[in-house]
This record gives C-alpha cells, structure tokens and sequence, in this order.
C-alpha cells in the first residue's frame, strides 16, 4: 500500500510539474539563464569600469600594461609600470605573471620572453619573478586605501 501511495505522488508532483511548464505559469524564481545574465552584466560593467580607470591612469602617465587586456591590480592599486617592472628585474604583479605564463604577453614582449633549463620564464636571459612579499603588501595596502575601505 505504501508504494501505491508513493507512486501515486510522484506521478502526481510529475504532472503538476509538467502542467506548470508547459502552460508557463510563473514559478517566482529565476532560471540558470537569469543568474548568467546578471553575472554577466555585472562582469561587463566591472569590465567597462576597469577599461575607465586604465584610461585615466593612462592619461597621467600611471599605468602600462604588457599583456592582452587591463591589468586589474595594477589598475585597481593606482597604477604602476609593468613595462619597467618587468624590465628592472625586480619582479612584477600577480596578474601580469600569471598572463606572461599563459602566453598573453604583448607581442613585442613575447619575442623577448623565452624559458630555461628548469621550465622557468625568462626576460632577456633574467628569471621573470613575482613582487616581493613588501612590495605586494604595500599595493595591497594602497588598494584598500584606494577603494575608501580604509
């Protein structure tokens, strides 16, 4: 008997379900589809905003990116060089290695970038190194200050 029931339950809660879909009464919750295109807007916008500041930050002469799109930290702790980052030898952000490890280096740099024996990336024959622990702190301080949450 208690199969019966169950049976009867679930054939009951499938057609109610099937009514509801194909008759396109609204359910009051938003589809997969929704979420994606509400992320996705606010993705573009933060997109649109980042390409805004580079803009400005570019125009004063406080931003130079050597990969393929904005540079998010650089961007987003005021500025900074990744050219003569990467140039000095002292290391560069944490965006900016990570693009030139996916091969997303401007193409007048990738010609310079090459690898060594232990599978490191190399700029003009010097191992391509992260910031300093200090210097990344100190970005990252100037961020927060930045963004008016300290």
């Amino acid at each position: 008997m208690r199969r019966l029931q169950l049976a009867l339950f679930g054939g009951m809660m499938l057609g109610l379900g099937y009514f509801c879909g194909a008759s396109g009464l609204p359910t009051g919750s938003l589809s997969a589809q929704d979420r994606q295109s509400v992320a996705g807007g606010r993705i573009k916008a933060a997109l649109l905003a980042l390409n805004e500041a580079a803009d400005a930050l570019k125009a004063d002469g406080q931003y130079e990116t050597i990969t393929e799109g904005p540079n998010a930290f650089l961007i987003l702790s005021g500025g900074g060089s990744a050219r003569q980052d990467l140039e000095s030898g002292g290391g560069v952000d944490p965006e900016t290695f990570a693009a030139l490890y996916a091969g997303k280096a401007l193409p007048e740099i990738q010609d310079q970038i090459a690898r060594d024996d232990q599978g490191r990336l190399t700029f003009n024959g010097n191992v391509i190194q992260m910031y300093s622990r200090t210097t990344l702190e100190r970005r990252y301080a100037e961020r927060l200050r930045l963004s008016g949450a300290r």
